[in-house]
This record gives C-alpha cells, sequence and structure tokens, in this order.
C-alpha cells in the first residue's frame, strides 16, 4: 500500500527544512553551478555540503553530471525555483504583519519591557 499524499509531502517538506539545502536551491534556481562555486557562497565545510547535495540527489530535486573534475549541479525541475517564490512571498506577508503588530504595540505604549 502506497502512503498518502499527505504523507509524501510531509517528506517533502522535511527534505526543504534546513538551510544549506534551501540555499543550494535558490543558487540553483539562478542556473547550473559547480560545487566549488557553491562552496564559495554557501559558506560550508565541503564534506557538509556534499552530505546536503546527497539529501537533494535522493529526493530527485537536484541531478548533478561531472565535467572533468568538477560536478556541476542543476535542478531536475523548475517547479522546484517557483516554490522557493511563493515561500518568499508567504514569508514577506507573515513578516509583514508580524511588523504591523510590533509597531501597534509600540504606539499603544502597552509593549512588555524586556525582563532585567
Amino acid at each position: 500500500m502506497s502512503a498518502p499524499l499527505y504523507q509524501l509531502k510531509a517528506e517533502f517538506f522535511k527534505t526543504l527544512g534546513h538551510p544549506v539545502r534551501i540555499r543550494v536551491l535558490e543558487l540553483l534556481s539562478q542556473r547550473e553551478h559547480a560545487v566549488s562555486e557553491m562552496l564559495a557562497e554557501v559558506g560550508v565545510e565541503p564534506a557538509h555540503l556534499s552530505q546536503q547535495l546527497a539529501v537533494l540527489r535522493r529526493a530527485n530535486l537536484v541531478v548533478a553530471r561531472r565535467e572533468g573534475s568538477a560536478v556541476h549541479y542543476t535542478l531536475t525541475d523548475p517547479q522546484v525555483a517557483e516554490l522557493l517564490v511563493v515561500a518568499r512571498s508567504i514569508l514577506s506577508g507573515v513578516l509583514a504583519g508580524q511588523a504591523e503588530l510590533l509597531a501597534d504595540l509600540r504606539a499603544s505604549g502597552t509593549a512588555i519591557a524586556p525582563p532585567e
């Protein structure tokens, strides 16, 4: 028996649930990148980047190709880039709402003082 769709979706979002993996997908949303390029942009140790790329490969979100000694990665589906754009839009809305709430609290003078 196959897993319910909601369970598969949860696994998909777990795969996305790491900052390094999100950053890699953002970079690959722009264009193909060599691992060496991503290392400079992501700022983690090579072994850690390799581990995160392996997770993305197993999930079929990225594909690798070797060119000489360099390994280049690309997205398997452009909809991954679209998903990141939608997530950014949702977060922008959430943060704007929080900023408004904070401004209202400050304006009303009922903001709670930080603990001493």
